[in-house]
């Protein structure tokens, strides 16, 4: 079943962190990191609801000017999300230019900008253009399982990991899929149009069976009947799980990291993850609190991870990328390339 958002790497495997995530039928989008995003025009930059930084080091934030550039001067609300210190990051980013003149501007750009340290609070900050972009404290709100962002067929949790610094690790999941059977619906005398949407949103809403449903005809006068959720269910749709989406950059192969990912990753559709060193180097690697590819692989094998895509390779490997792709593919399918290393 077609999934309701299509996943695009900003850069190549060299470049700087930067997934963006483009949901169908809807001129929105979500992007995970902010490293370089140059090549992503204007018109994608626009349709951003949300960003989640993993972490504030320079090839994972560098793009927020850009960002920033762009977005100035619309009616734009966008949401940050990072780890902790996060909010003092942009409020320091923000507060490197002058702004004497956007009081004056027709439209206001808003920065709703949001920390987790991995506890049971979200911190959050407002950052109004027309008001110099000086930080306005809002209240706390709880997090409950690492969810950052919850909306109907939407959810991001986060994993608080260990990269010498607290660092982010994400998953986008959509929570079911919802499809409409044409040949029962016509079986049973229904007719097509926008009740179905209304249809749709009260399952990803999670309304009981009970909950009725309108169904209205264009001929005959507008004709109206209700049904209850449960009865169309059992008569029309199936619903499947959705589309499970992980984002996994600089992070140190260890126990504790490991039992966040299990516990975030596991069964997900696609792991985009780090795969910077080889293994033969996993040392220098351990010492950068960064992954081999091999221990790359590993992780997507422990977690049920169904495709792997191995990403943020070391400058040191260019010319060789597919030595790594190899390595990560080796330990993710369990050739015996890398048999007894395989637990920390």
């Amino acid at each position: 079943m077609k999934p309701g958002f299509q996943c695009q790497l900003v850069n190549d495997p060299f470049g700087d962190p930067a997934l963006y995530v483009e949901f169908l039928f809807q001129k929105r989008a979500v992007l995970f990191d902010l490293g370089d995003i140059h090549a992503l025009s204007p018109r994608k930059l626009l349709r951003l609801s949300h960003v989640f930084v993993s972490h504030t080091h320079m090839d994972h934030f560098y793009g927020f000017d850009y960002l920033l550039r762009v977005c100035l001067g619309r009616a734009i609300t966008l949401n940050l999300y990072g780890p902790p210190g996060f909010i003092d990051r942009v409020a320091h980013r923000l507060g490197g230019y002058t702004w004497n003149l956007v009081e004056n501007y027709a439209d206001e750009l808003v920065f709703m900008v949001h920390e987790w340290a991995g506890d049971a609070t979200l911190r959050r900050c407002r950052f109004p253009c027309r008001k110099a972009f000086v930080r306005e404290p809002m209240p706390e709100v709880p997090v409950e399982g690492g969810v950052l962002l919850e909306e109907p067929g939407l959810s991001v949790r986060a994993a608080l990991l260990d990269h010498k610094i607290p660092c982010l690790a994400f998953v986008l999941e959509e929570p079911q899929h919802v499809n409409i059977w044409k040949n029962r619906l016509e079986e049973a005398g229904l007719p097509k149009g926008p009740w179905l949407q209304h249809l749709k949103q009260a399952i990803l809403r999670g309304e009981d069976d009970d909950y009725p449903i309108e169904v209205r005809w264009r001929e005959g006068k507008g004709h109206v009947r209700y049904i209850s959720l449960g009865e169309l269910k059992k008569s029309i749709l199936k619903i499947v799980p959705g589309m499970k989406i992980g984002y996994v950059v600089d992070a140190l192969y260890c126990p504790s990291n490991l039992g966040r990912l299990e516990k975030l990753l596991n069964g997900v559709d696609w792991l985009y993850i780090e795969a910077g060193f080889a293994h033969e180097e996993a040392e220098p690697a351990a010492r950068k609190y960064h992954l081999t590819a091999a221990q790359a692989g590993w992780i997507a094998r422990r977690v049920g991870a169904k495709r792997l895509v191995p990403f943020h390779f070391s400058a040191r490997y260019q010319g060789e990328a597919d030595k790594l792709v190899e390595e990560a593919v080796a330990a993710f399918r369990d050739t015996g390339v890398f048999d007894g290393v395989i637990t920390p």
